[in-house]
């Protein structure tokens, strides 16, 4: 027979939030999950924070609760456990909207993920250890939008509702493998600080750059384009491919119309022309017309620093194939490209660059000596 839940706490007063904070700050551990509305908006934002304590589960309004000042000591205590599923996105909007900083947590997708699962999303992990289902339809949801319907709400607190007995099952299975210690220094690595790169307008039209079908004065083009297309996003509030699409964008460019009439067949529709279409026209005029823009040069890695990459990720696919886990759980992405750039001479300065993870040094730090041309790598 299913769970019979009581229902959560909607956070949305001063004196909800404090009453909440005198719960987790009791804790020893606290599951926490985040909403935003990346699908929605132009800028993001967290729109909902999922709390569960042993004694309650919590939705905080932070549309409502400008000042969100008084978590800040849940997520820096080291003595409090905080258990995410897929932290990482949650950490850097929480980081980004509110200065939070993190110690202490349990991921328990990079658990799932270092146990070898095949399938990490935590619908899916709910269901195959709790029989537990979630209506995945709401993960796309405008989770700005209020009220928030009563599946939504259900959906949003069953993020967090049974991620301590997931934590509590996945960190036995990681024990029995020995791959807890690996765990938790991954865990530990995900706290530490990374700065976020807020966006700027017109900055888009780097993601075309390196397109070899186009043009210096195509990419001009586009780099006016998406200036105003970012411009016109940030008045309405949208994501900028909800006001006209990357695609179109290449066909506008690789035959500029020159009026409003030319528009409908590089598949703008009529309502995007009415909108739209004089300040698309005027800004592809500007783009014909300006001094051509630079292509970003990626800098050129030398032939030594590319086999030594290569070397390094043949090594850890073949024993994530044989460990039964995905690549970058053997050797993280940024420890492949420190080695390949700057290949340790000794034991000594591998444990060096590797300092935030001394389990995989000690396991494979030999193997990749040795892969780097190290004599005596043993």
């Amino acid at each position: 027979m299913p769970e019979i839940l009581k229902p959560p706490i909607w956070v949305n007063t001063k004196q909800l939030l404090q009453k909440m904070m005198e719960d987790l700050v009791t804790q020893s551990r606290v599951a926490v999950d985040t909403e935003s509305n990346s699908l929605h908006a132009f800028r993001e934002q967290v729109c909902l924070i999922q709390f569960s304590s042993t004694n309650a589960d919590y939705l905080v309004d932070p549309l409502v609760l400008k000042d969100l000042s008084l978590l800040a000591p849940i997520f820096s205590d080291p003595k409090i456990e905080k258990i995410f599923h897929a932290a990482e996105y949650d950490l850097v909007c929480l980081r980004r909207d509110f200065n939070f900083s993190f110690a202490n947590l349990f991921d328990t997708m990079q658990a799932a993920r270092i146990l070898g699962y095949p399938a990490v999303g935590l619908d899916r992990l709910l269901g195959d250890k709790f029989k537990i289902q979630t209506d995945k339809r709401h993960q796309k949801a405008n989770w700005a939008a209020r009220p928030l319907t009563k599946e939504q709400i259900h959906y949003a607190r069953l993020d967090t509702h049974y991620l301590f007995a997931l934590r509590d099952v996945l960190e036995d299975e990681l024990r029995k493998k020995d791959r807890l210690v690996s765990a938790k220094e991954d865990f530990a690595r995900a706290c530490l600080f990374e700065e976020h790169k807020k966006k700027v307008i017109g900055e888009s039209w780097g993601r075309f750059a390196a397109r070899k079908d186009l043009s210096l004065r195509e990419l001009t083009i586009l780099a006016f384009l998406c200036n105003w297309r970012d411009t016109e996003a940030e008045k309405l509030n949208r994501p900028p491919y909800k006001v006209i699409m990357d695609d179109v964008f290449v066909l506008l460019v690789k035959n500029p119309p020159q009026q409003k009439v030319d528009l409908s067949a590089m598949g703008l529709s009529e309502r995007q022309i009415g909108l739209w279409g004089e300040g698309v026209l005027a800004a592809i005029r500007r783009g014909v017309a300006a001094p051509l823009v630079e292509r970003k040069q990626v800098e050129a890695k030398n032939d030594a620093f590319l086999r030594r990459l290569e070397k390094l990720k043949a090594w850890r696919k073949n024993l994530g194939l044989e460990m039964g886990v995905e690549s970058d759980v053997i050797l993280p992405k940024p420890y492949l490209s420190a080695l390949a750039e700057n290949p340790p001479k000794n034991a000594a300065e591998l444990a060096l660059v590797m300092k935030d993870s001394p389990s995989r040094v000690e396991k494979y730090g030999a193997q990749i000596l040795k892969l780097l041309g190290v004599n005596n790598a043993n």
